[in-house]
């Protein structure tokens, strides 16, 4: 991890225990030194706290009372402790820390930033050393997520506006909660004033920006996760990359479309692109998204609302055929006991998109759940391919995006799986 230039230790005993904090068990333990960064509740053997109000910081230390470092702590979360520093460390030292991996983390994306594209993640939480903060700009805009108990605080917010503002100089910056994430740590709803609007500017929460050269509209106050899904940028060029290469221009498929991003990539060489998604409000943005790029997409676009497992089902018993076919369903599997009805899932929707694709079709198929893994993703759509007496090649595995960096000893920053795949 990041060292401060100056460390003010916290004071801590020594093996005996420690004065206030946490004592874990020998797999958490083993866990951190391994380089992971969190501590679930399920592992902490015992707990210290100071009076008055939790404490946004505690130690933790193994059952010996060694001290491992110093972690954001969540009294109601199962995540209840994410290491901030292997050092003990102080609030002062800890908003040093937090503003120098900030800078660090914006630097990293800077080449990722030109005229075709102009948004990206600018602090991927744990994979920045960051735990639970999210940073994403979209063109002037930039959005903050925090998304653990322990950053809700003035002072990390004041750090992350100043940092933002010298780094970027952006229009405005706002903070943008997660309502599932906002429950499961207690958090409080953040205020709904910008966290900064520059000097001149109108308080904005609705932009314009731009991935691989194409206009997508964004509304901070709608839309998932951010307001866009910006792990898959490299993914929709491929898309479109693979389908040009294969000849699979005529009649493309996208499911779960969400706001038109395969689509509209696809839209830019296919003659005839189709675009599912249960979600009214999504698709009226995907239309939106498709009027402002319409003198660069040659396709004839529609959009159809429903549920896809039902639409897929009626259309490939019907003898629809389409030529590239896209699946990029929502996280099926957000638990581990999910796993087995994703899976289930997953096959189904492939099967579907194997029976209507036409020899040497495309097929690029898409997880976003960390839960599931690469075989089990590749099984289901062998089994898949099996049940209908097809013949699948892999072309490519691809993942998220540069800017979602994926960092080998946390397994949780590898979560989107995409499969690019050609029917024989």
């Amino acid at each position: 991890m990041t060292k401060p230039r100056t460390t003010r230790p916290v004071k801590t005993n020594d093996a005996s225990g420690i004065a206030f904090g946490a004592k874990i068990n020998r797999r958490a333990a083993d866990r951190l030194r391994s380089g992971h960064l969190w501590v679930y509740a399920s592992d902490i053997e015992s707990l210290k706290l100071p009076s008055g109000d939790p404490p946004a910081m505690l130690p933790v230390a193994d059952s010996r009372g060694l001290l491992l470092g110093t972690a954001l702590y969540s009294p109601t979360s199962q995540i209840a402790l994410r290491l901030l520093s292997r050092e003990a460390i102080d609030e002062a030292v800890w908003l040093q820390l937090l503003e120098a991996r900030l800078r660090a983390a914006i630097q990293r994306r800077r080449l990722l930033l030109d005229e075709q594209n102009n948004a990206c993640r600018l602090c991927f939480s744990e994979a920045d050393e960051l735990p639970g903060l999210v940073v994403d700009k979209y063109g002037e805009l930039v959005i903050l997520q925090l998304l653990a108990k322990g950053l809700d605080s003035a002072a990390v917010r004041e750090a992350c506006v100043r940092v933002l503002r010298e780094e970027l100089s952006p229009k405005a910056i706002l903070e943008r909660p997660d309502p599932r994430v906002r429950e499961l740590e207690g958090l409080a709803a953040p205020s709904t004033e910008p966290l900064f609007v520059a000097k001149g500017a109108a308080a904005l929460a609705s932009t314009q920006f731009r991935l691989n050269g194409l206009l997508f509209a964004f509304d901070a106050n709608s839309g998932q996760k951010t307001g866009a899904f910006l792990d898959q940028r490299t993914n929709y060029a491929a898309a479109a990359q693979w389908a040009q290469r294969l000849n699979c221009t005529g009649r493309a498929l996208d499911v779960c479309c969400y706001q038109g991003g395969f689509a509209l990539h696809l839209a830019a060489l296919c003659k005839q692109v189709t675009g599912i998604d249960a979600s009214r409000a999504s698709l009226e943005v995907a239309e939106k998204n498709l009027q402002a790029n319409r003198s660069q997409l040659a396709a004839q676009v529609d959009w159809v609302e429903g549920d896809a497992f039902q639409i897929l089902r009626d259309w490939s018993e019907a003898g629809e055929s389409f030529d590239a076919i896209v699946l990029d369903p929502p996280a099926f599997a957000k638990t581990h006991r999910a796993v087995e009805g994703a899976l289930r899932g997953y096959k189904e929707l492939n099967l579907r998109a194997l029976i209507m694709l036409r020899p040497g079709g495309l097929l690029v198929t898409c997880s976003c759940s960390h839960h599931v893994g690469w075989a089990e993703l590749e099984a289901s759509v062998a089994s898949a391919a099996a049940d209908v007496h097809q013949r699948v090649r892999l072309l490519e595995r691809r993942g998220a995006a540069l800017d979602h960096p994926v960092v080998l000893n946390l397994p949780e920053t590898e979560y989107l799986k995409c499969l690019v795949l050609q029917v024989e």
